[in-house]
């Protein structure tokens, strides 16, 4: 029997962190190794997340906790401001970064390629871990080339920090890579409220709404002489994400450099 993979938490208390705790306290083939929080440093990892006491106390320092527990894979849940910090502190330290935070600049991913390739590891920044949504973005990645108009409409809740969504970005990179940027619309059109047609990326537009009591929904619409499709995926808890976080962390292990989309991961 191999040995569990073992695993550094960051932002183990937010949200989607602690369904992470859980997944990796759950799991025979993962282990543990740290979990780095803010507002729970001190708790032990285990009755944070409302399982039993595993032992390991949430700590502030990530580079401590780094250095301490020398562990296979960081999963970060953090916030744009932390995501290029953290994720060249794991690097620097020979931790291959799984990065579920977005608002990384396509500059800032070539330079953590980079690094990660000079130090022979691999990572992975994912604006979406659901294996659901990656079908959708593939699915729309091949319908832009039959139906070469469309929009994205994306639904958060209302303390989502970054607009448009990292997912809705990577959707609209990979529909843009199979058709040519056309403007839509009448080229008469105007808004008359400014921002009213959203975003413009490659010709088309990206909608952003944000509401309470949202999870997660996009959906991306093509439309075309006497007929419309329609690609849509609904998130309806956290836990719906782990699956893909933890053939995240084992894909992980067997790549060199960066990697931009869980989609990679998917055939």
């Amino acid at each position: 029997m191999t040995n569990p993979i073992s695993v550094a938490v960051v932002g183990a208390g937010g949200r989607m962190g602690r369904e992470v705790v859980k997944l990796v306290l759950g799991d025979s083939e993962l282990q543990l190794a740290a979990a780095v929080g803010l507002s729970d440093a001190g708790k032990d990892a285990g009755t944070m997340v409302g399982l039993p006491a595993c032992g390991i106390e949430v700590t502030s320092d990530l580079e401590m906790a780094l250095v301490e527990t020398k562990p296979d894979v960081m999963v970060d849940f953090t916030t744009p401001q932390f995501a290029y910090a953290n994720t060249a502190t794991a690097i620097k330290h020979g931790v291959r970064p799984i990065m579920g935070t977005t608002g990384f600049t396509p500059e800032q991913i070539e330079e953590l390629d980079k690094l990660c390739t000079e130090r022979g590891i691999g990572g992975l920044i994912a604006p979406n871990f659901s294996i659901g949504a990656i079908l959708m973005m593939k699915f729309a990645a091949q319908a832009a080339k039959y139906l070469p108009h469309v929009e994205i409409i994306e639904t958060h809740g209302d303390q989502k920090l970054d607009a448009p969504s990292g997912t809705s970005i990577k959707t609209a990179e990979m529909i843009a890579a199979n058709r040519e940027e056309i403007r839509q619309g009448n080229p008469k059109e105007e808004e008359v409220i400014e921002g009213a047609r959203g975003g413009y990326y490659n010709g088309f537009r990206i909608h952003s709404v944000r509401l309470p009591g949202v999870f997660a929904q996009q959906e991306v619409i093509f439309g075309g002489y006497g007929q419309s499709l329609k690609i849509r995926h609904d998130s309806y808890e956290r836990a719906g994400y782990m699956p893909g976080v933890k053939m995240a962390i084992e894909k992980v292990m067997g790549y060199t450099g960066m990697i931009y989309g869980f989609d990679h991961f998917i055939d």
